[in-house]
């Protein structure tokens, strides 16, 4: 039986939303868990037209994502939670409407429509989106802290008995905003596998789902002579990711990923990106500000240490949506 509509939201429940692409959910979860609430996670899978006009609303929206989310708004009060956090433009209508049925809502990157639509809007400085409600960050929202760190390393021992210096290797691939060719992708490694020779020390190299199997190769062959591991996929086994972080002496990257930028440069160790110039828009314009603050260099041969502060955002903005939403 459908509850009185004058009934609250419960305020301890938290929903998170995302498509399902792994930064969006990253984000997401780590938002929530950064304000110490537990969440459920939807996946959203939207219908069309809804998953081409989102986050804009047409008639009928309520059955954007089937009939699990439509049946959750119809019982209203008696099962919507508190807070809503959703991440990415499918997200954005799903916590828009969520937040007609009296749920604060807080939307993660720009939606690409008013801020007003939501309590509060998080999205990255390199956007430019500014407004009231709206809540800036330099990067990404992620879980990498001194716990997470420990924590990875406790996870991936076997890692920490390789010997050192050891450098951790993060390879995306091209993108919208990532012109990558065969020459940017030779030259991380080649540098990499010339300091490794030099010096000592072994590799932490991934891959990620955009990088392509001739890079994937090419990586392998370059790199896996060295002491170290090589992961590109579940054929490889546990995804060592936190576990590259958590041991990694120093760290180089691809310049592609926000996400991937922002993690590494949440650590203590030196990062060092490849492909620079071969990046534009958005993501171009938080390398820049990463370069500008000390945070990041371009990769060269030495791949020297030089002092670090480490780049975490999660509990600063958790701080200010807890303060604005009364939480």
């Amino acid at each position: 039986m459908q509850q009185s509509s004058t009934q609250s939201p419960n305020r301890d429940a938290t929903w998170t939303f995302s498509d399902g692409h792994a930064g969006n959910v990253r984000q997401a979860s780590a938002l929530a868990a950064a304000l110490g609430r537990e969440a459920r996670d939807w996946t959203l899978e939207a219908r069309a037209p809804w998953r081409w006009c989102a986050p804009r609303r047409l008639p009928g929206s309520r059955h954007a994502f089937g009939p699990g989310f439509s049946e959750a708004l119809a019982h209203g009060p008696a099962v919507l939670p508190g807070l809503a956090i959703g991440c990415g433009r499918q997200a954005a209508l799903a916590t828009r409407l969520l937040r007609r049925h009296g749920v604060a809502s807080v939307q993660i990157l720009d939606p690409r429509i008013a801020p007003r639509h939501w309590d509060l809007v998080i999205a990255p400085a390199h956007d430019g989106l500014q407004g009231r409600n709206v809540i800036t960050l330099l990067g990404s929202l992620h879980p990498v802290d001194d716990l997470w760190l420990a924590s990875a390393r406790r996870d991936f021992p076997a890692l920490g008995e390789l010997p050192g210096p050891r450098t951790a290797v993060l390879v995306g691939g091209r993108s919208a905003h990532a012109s990558f060719d065969t020459a940017t992708f030779e030259t991380l490694f080649t540098r990499v596998a010339d300091r490794v020779q030099t010096e000592g020390g072994s590799v932490l190299a991934t891959a990620s789902r955009r990088t392509p199997p001739a890079v994937v190769a090419r990586m392998r062959e370059r790199l896996g002579w060295l002491p170290g591991v090589i992961w590109s996929g579940d054929h490889d086994g546990p995804n060592p990711y936190p576990g590259l972080l958590g041991w990694a002496d120093r760290i180089v990257c691809t310049a592609d990923s926000v996400n991937m930028l922002s993690e590494a440069c949440a650590t203590e160790m030196p990062v060092f990106a490849a492909g620079i110039e071969q990046v534009e828009g958005r993501p171009r314009r938080f390398v820049d500000s990463l370069l500008s603050r000390g945070r990041l260099r371009p990769l060269d041969p030495l791949m020297a240490p030089y002092p670090v502060e480490p780049l975490r955002e999660a509990a600063r903005v958790a701080a200010e949506v807890a303060a604005r939403l009364g939480l």
